[in-house]
């Protein structure tokens, strides 16, 4: 795993061979990356990764320079190496959460520009994530919540959908708080 661009531009990170997580592939997050650089000032945000796994997508935002990077993962392994890994690279913007998700979600008062989501996918409740980010009211006017998924889930049909985008068998549904 790497990241791709910032700060640590080209930095090896290696969680170890037993790591249970499955990480945004590198093809993915990149293009991820180029439709948030053209959207938003990456330097300014307030983000939330959620499932953050081997925290990938968070260290990629804080290499980048964003503001606020708070990363939620439950598993205490995945927790201890983010944890450990951002004390390593000084990212000082950068907080872990070590708590199940959706009752991160439920105690949440924090609002954010971009809340990242990549659950397993076979999670229960899936489908019911647009929903609780929306009616929790944790995005800011304006911002995204994307949700990594796999091609079995469509959110077409869902309050705030904006768009899709696929790469692979990497599906990201992007959602709209309405401005």
């Amino acid at each position: 795993m790497r990241i791709i661009s910032g700060k640590y531009r080209g930095k090896q990170l290696f969680p170890g061979k037993r790591f249970s997580a499955r990480p945004t592939t590198d093809f993915a997050k990149e293009s991820l990356f180029n439709i948030l650089e053209n959207n938003f000032d990456i330097e300014n945000l307030r983000v939330l990764d959620l499932f953050a796994g081997t925290g990938s997508i968070g260290f990629e935002f804080a290499s980048r320079g964003s503001r606020l990077v708070d990363s939620v993962e439950v598993n205490p392994a995945h927790f201890q190496f983010i944890q450990k890994t951002v004390k390593e690279l000084g990212f000082m913007q950068m907080k872990v959460y070590r708590t199940d998700v959706f009752a991160f979600i439920k105690k949440c008062t924090l609002k954010y520009d971009i809340i990242f989501a990549d659950p397993p996918f076979v999670l229960p409740g899936i489908m019911n994530l647009p929903g609780m980010i929306f009616e929790k009211q944790i995005l800011n006017p304006g911002g995204w919540f994307v949700l990594e998924h796999s091609g079995d889930f469509n959110f077409s049909k869902t309050p705030y959908f904006l768009n899709l985008r696929k790469y692979g068998s990497v599906h990201f549904s992007i959602f709209e708080m309405n401005g």
